[in-house]
């Protein structure tokens, strides 16, 4: 089989395909053979050597996908070879074969397709824990989204709609809103020339209860002037800019709350919390009511066209690589 493998740390060229034999399932362990990857910042930022988390040299990237049970390992309940399902870890699988812990296996909703299914359990599961449990976001309240294009943003943004908040996504370009805006978002501002006085505007001067920030930089440095009273801020990522420096004065002032979040650690510390998420959010995509946005599809095993579309920031959505 093919597998991709990272080499040495460095952009996406630097990433390598390569023959591998087929990896047989532990006691505990699903064979998959995958038909879909999805592409996440996380990836690129790993093979580059910029993550916390810095796998061994070589190491195969690739965090989510999608496809066939082809085998299962000993011991292994509640799933049967030939169903399709959506996979998650760290890394390792940007393979056409992998063999997984049973735990990181869900089942994949009915209505969606292999690639659709890899776009599915990063971002939502992101967006979900981080308004439930670290934010607690309240109906009527304003969720105001940043980076509202791009993959957890979106996410945030179905998610905070269904929470019954009114949410305001922002992003670069009048073509990314076209989308969040049709995704669902009651109000879109482009932030490259700022956001405050427009967030200030559309909530009668009092500010957004939630920020759900994954970009940084200047957008988290501004949002500081766009908090209502005890506002929660939430910060996912890095994806526009480097951290900033929390202004502990503003936080007296407004009574507000800096949230760091991190969707995979949380999981970790709260035993069975990732498994209730992801019940519920299956559920609501069986029900109709999630549908990752895909804006790329690239022909497996393309990955630095896959990746390109998160480095020049054209990627609405989600991209994912894919067997046609």
């Amino acid at each position: 089989m093919r597998q991709i493998t990272c080499p040495a740390y460095g952009p996406p060229e630097t990433l390598e395909v390569e023959e591998v034999p087929t990896p047989s399932p532990t006691p505990g362990q699903v064979l998959v053979r995958h038909r879909a990857w999805g592409i996440n910042y996380v990836d690129m930022l790993m093979c580059a050597g910029g993550y916390q988390l810095k796998p061994d040299l070589p190491f195969t990237p690739g965090g989510e996908a999608a496809g066939d049970v082809i085998a299962l390992g000993e011991g292994v309940e509640g799933i049967t070879v030939g169903d399709r399902v959506m996979i998650s870890g760290r890394y390792g699988l940007f393979a056409e074969v992998a063999a997984v812990d049973r735990a990181g296996i869900q089942p994949l909703p009915t209505a969606f397709d292999y690639a659709q299914g890899a776009a599915f359990k990063s971002v939502y599961m992101t967006a979900w824990n981080a308004l439930n449990h670290g934010a607690h976001l309240r109906p009527g309240e304003v969720l105001l989204v940043h980076g509202a294009a791009g993959g957890v943003g979106l996410a945030a943004v179905h998610i905070g709609r269904m929470m019954g908040a009114i949410v305001i996504g922002t992003a670069g370009s009048d073509a990314k809103l076209d989308v969040v805006k049709a995704e669902g978002a009651d109000h879109v501002i482009n932030y490259t020339d700022g956001f405050k006085d427009q967030v200030k505007a559309l909530t009668g001067g009092r500010g957004a209860d939630v920020i759900y920030d994954p970009v940084g930089g200047a957008v988290a440095e501004e949002s500081f002037k766009a908090m209502n009273y005890g506002c929660r801020i939430l910060y996912i990522g890095f994806t526009g800019g480097p951290p900033v420096q929390i202004r502990s004065n503003l936080l007296l002032i407004k009574g507000a709350s800096a949230i760091g979040f991190r969707a995979g650690e949380i999981g970790r510390r709260i035993p069975g919390l990732n498994e209730r998420t992801m019940h519920d959010l299956i559920a609501l995509a069986e029900a109709g009511r999630l549908r990752p946005h895909i804006s790329h599809r690239t022909a497996w095993p393309d990955v630095a066209a896959a990746m390109a579309p998160i480095q020049n920031r054209t990627v609405i959505g989600k991209s994912v690589m894919e067997i046609p």
